[in-house]
């Protein structure tokens, strides 16, 4: 399976089996690409890669999401406060605060969100 068929099939890693997460996904010249680890109703996890220039626009979620850098640094926006994050670090951006990813340089992270219905 090709990288680009794992992206249109939003495939599930495989369970049981150990994975080396920053070797899962791979860069695309100006790209965001997104690989799914776990997607259920109470919550996802997804490993991103980020070329050089690339970022995620403003948005605001209904949910915390935990983001955490496996290779490079980025910088997330959290409410118009920016923190920049090298791998290892990672960030919990609270629910229905205004975030964004700007772009500095190629890196991959994993994104965490965990759904309730308690908010």
């Amino acid at each position: 399976m090709t990288l680009s068929d794992e992206i249109k099939n939003n495939t599930e890693l495989e369970k049981a089996k150990a994975h080396i997460i920053v070797e899962i996904i791979e860069y695309m010249t100006n790209a965001v690409v997104i690989k799914t680890i776990i997607k259920k109703t109470t919550g996802n996890i997804s490993v991103l890669s980020f070329d050089a220039g690339e970022g995620l626009t403003e948005k605001r979620s209904p949910f915390d999401t935990f983001a955490q850098i496996i290779e490079g640094k980025a910088e997330i926006v959290i409410d118009k406060v920016a923190t920049i994050l090298t791998t290892g670090q990672g960030i919990v951006i609270p629910a229905h605060a205004s975030n964004f990813i700007k772009p500095n340089g190629r890196f991959k992270m994993i994104l965490t969100t965990i759904k309730n219905n308690i908010d």
